[in-house]
């Protein structure tokens, strides 16, 4: 057999597979559900909109640092004073706009292994709650928690990993632990934040 035989060969045989693909691609997509495209188009939304901002049309100056969480795209953006670092984080946000609150304020407080208290809201919603929790792997708040200078309202980490880029939490926003440490380590009691 000739080269050229084999190479026509090939490209027929790889056409036609081509084809047979475009056509079980096509079935699989008429056989979708209504959620499961509604789910993509979800997804593709969601990940488009998670890139990278400039500080600008947020913050008058990176005095202290500063901190903008985007409730929606999930994201939390963070640059420091000198314009030497920039972050970005993907993160866990409240489960509904009543518990989200929007606005300027910064951190107060720091506290690594932090201790979690359900606030009287939470409490009222779900009475089952513990009262308390002390600092370890059954924590909500992680390794590592920021305090707001709002009442209840933290940045802080999270065991439960499955909460990041979701809806999902009481009014706080989350991080993976490991992000939580790394933001953690370069804020300040004073660091400007910006929810929107």
């Amino acid at each position: 057999m000739t080269d050229s035989i084999r190479t026509r060969r090939a490209f027929l045989a790889g056409a036609a597979a081509l084809g047979l693909g475009a056509t079980a691609a096509r079935a699989q997509t008429e056989n979708s559900t209504e959620a499961d495209r509604q789910l993509s188009e979800t997804i593709r939304r969601n990940i488009s909109s998670f890139r990278s901002l400039q500080w600008q049309p947020y913050f008058s100056s990176l005095a202290g640092g500063a901190i903008l969480v985007d409730t929606t795209s999930r994201a939390l953006h963070y640059w420091s004073e000198d314009q030497t670092i920039y972050k970005l984080f993907p993160t866990s946000v409240p489960l509904t706009p009543d518990l989200t609150r929007l606005g300027r304020t910064e951190i107060i407080k720091k506290v690594i292994g932090p201790e979690w208290r359900p606030t009287p809201e939470m409490k009222k919603r779900n009475p089952e709650w513990p009262d308390y929790i002390g600092p370890g792997p059954e924590n909500p708040l992680g390794t590592h928690a920021m305090w707001l200078s709002w009442a209840y309202y933290r940045i802080h980490g999270t065991h439960d990993t499955r909460k990041i880029g979701r809806r999902s939490s009481n009014g706080c926003i989350g991080l993976y632990n490991e992000h939580i440490t790394e933001l953690f380590a370069l804020t300040r009691v004073g660091t400007q934040v910006l929810l929107v």
